[in-house]
């Protein structure tokens, strides 16, 4: 299913500056541009372009050049010259790898595995970060309603506290009854600062994952509509699961490994080249002992040639190397079954979450109207004297109550949903449509990096894209992170 979550209008572009996200969207796109999880992460990846470069400078040819001045200590036999110098040597060497039993070959095959699997780790990265985003979201949703609704509660039942305290001046309701209303207040005030202290930590949290504090967030839009079955999502699940490609590209990458490794028993083979010059900078250098000729002062040489390197004994390293590769390539498919399990339990987790929640907002949205029908009977039944305080008291922490988890069953039943995405490989960037400015191409280092023979290309300067979420009250004279410490990396204009 390739389902797609269109999240309201299309957000401006995004700047580093703090800003309130007030719609689910605006909130997503700033995770994704500035979240450091997901920022590192590219980096990561980018670390992990580099091995098939790596792998491939093994069979490229290299140039090696010497230059050295030396000068004669001590001269005796046919060494004796006149001059003891100083003489300037230098030497050029090329050598062209030939045949290397395998390895680079199975190392770059490896490497690029390894690269297959990144790309895949970084989807899941990605989608973490949304569930994360979304979570945060709605929890503030969540928790802002919860502290409305505690605070009217609060101030209803001081209404009901100071018009029970008159009524027992006049003696219409007894001391127990005004005792009833105070406990229900002091409860309901309770109630309210713990209300208050969730919301404070969802707010911090909002921060944390999105990078701004919170402003007024509007309702998120309704999700896309999900697999009727868990049978179905699991399918969905097991072909597009990021965690489950990443760790098949693993395993595959193991393999190679093994390659790699056997390919160190095997002779390897290469051609080479080499130039030399000498020159007696000071001094005669003699005669030739042997023809009585003068020598010059100057000699140059060059030669080709091709060699061969046969291992013959290597004290068991070989054996040691392959061993290690196999047994790494078994735990790497070990892990791989783990994985799917895994992903199975998870899909179904969220799947039968999602619908349990989906069930109690439909009964909870009864339960709020009916509670709402009974308090009102209540205080009504009370006011004729059929009814007591302490029985429009419940009433009242009823109704609270169903609304309360009426909030909680709609927060619930939209982050399982979205985790349900997540789990199928459907809560990604190109999955939402986002449309905060380009996406990120995992592909764009890569094609930097590949086929790069210059020495002296490196990569780009660091870039900071995460944000930081630092208050000016928050900072302290002798901070940790300071700009000395992120002097070396720049912020993304």
């Amino acid at each position: 299913m390739a389902s797609k979550l269109l999240l309201g209008t299309a957000a401006a572009a995004l700047v580093i500056a703090p800003a309130h996200a007030d719609t689910l969207r605006e909130a997503l796109v700033e995770a994704y541009a500035t979240n450091p999880v997901l920022t590192g992460q590219r980096e990561s990846l980018k670390a992990i372009d580099a091995l098939v470069e790596i792998a491939r400078a093994g069979g490229r040819p290299t140039v090696t050049g010497t230059v050295s001045v030396t000068r004669d200590i001590s001269q005796s036999g046919v060494f004796q010259r006149t001059s003891q110098g100083p003489f300037l040597n230098g030497r050029v060497d090329l050598n062209m790898p030939l045949f290397q039993g395998g390895t680079v070959r199975n190392d770059i095959k490896a490497a690029k595995e390894r690269v297959e699997a990144g790309r895949a780790t970084l989807r899941a990265v990605e989608g973490d970060v949304f569930v994360e985003a979304v979570s945060a979201y709605m929890d503030v949703i969540r928790d802002r309603a919860v502290v409305e609704l505690n605070q009217n509660q609060v101030d209803v039942l001081g209404t009901n506290f100071e018009a029970n305290s008159a009524r027992f001046e006049i003696g219409d309701v007894t001391r127990t009854d005004v005792a009833q209303s105070e406990a229900r207040l002091r409860l309901a005030e309770s109630r309210l600062a713990t209300a208050v202290g969730n919301l404070e930590a969802s707010e911090e949290n909002y921060r944390r994952v999105i990078g701004s504090v919170p402003g007024d967030l509007a309702p998120p839009p309704p999700l896309p509509p999900l697999p009727e079955t868990a049978d179905q999502a699991v399918q969905i699940a097991l072909a597009d699961n990021p965690d489950l490609i990443a760790f098949a590209r693993q395993a595959e990458a193991a393999g190679y490994d093994v390659g790699s490794a056997m390919g160190s028993r095997l002779p390897t083979l290469s051609a080479n080249a080499n130039g030399q010059y000498l020159n007696t900078l000071a001094g005669d250098v003699g005669g030739n002992p042997f023809t009585d000729q003068s020598n010059p002062r100057t000699a140059t040489s060059t030669g080709v040639g091709i060699s061969a390197r046969i291992p013959l004994f290597q004290g068991g390293l070989p054996s040691a190397r392959v061993a290690r590769a196999r047994a790494l390539e078994g735990q790497a498919y070990e892990q791989l079954i783990a994985t799917e399990r895994a992903v199975i339990s998870n899909v179904r987790s969220a799947f039968a979450r999602h619908e349990a929640a989906m069930r109690a907002i439909e009964a909870n949205e009864v339960a709020v109207e009916a509670n709402a029908l009974a308090l009102e009977g209540a205080r009504l039944e009370r006011s004729i004297g059929n009814r007591s305080v302490l029985f429009v008291l419940d009433a009242e922490q009823e109704a609270l109550q169903s609304q309360v988890d009426l909030v909680t069953a709609r927060r619930n039943a939209y982050v399982t949903g979205f985790q349900l995405l997540n789990a199928m490989g459907q809560a990604e960037a190109d999955d939402l449509g986002l449309d905060g400015g380009p996406l990120y191409d995992p592909l764009g280092n890569y094609r930097n990096v590949s086929n790069t023979w210059w020495d002296w290309s490196g990569g780009e300067e660091n870039v900071l894209d995460a944000t930081r979420t630092v208050q000016p009250a928050e900072r302290p004279a002798n901070p940790v992170v300071d700009e000395e410490l992120l002097e070396d990396v720049t912020a993304r204009p």
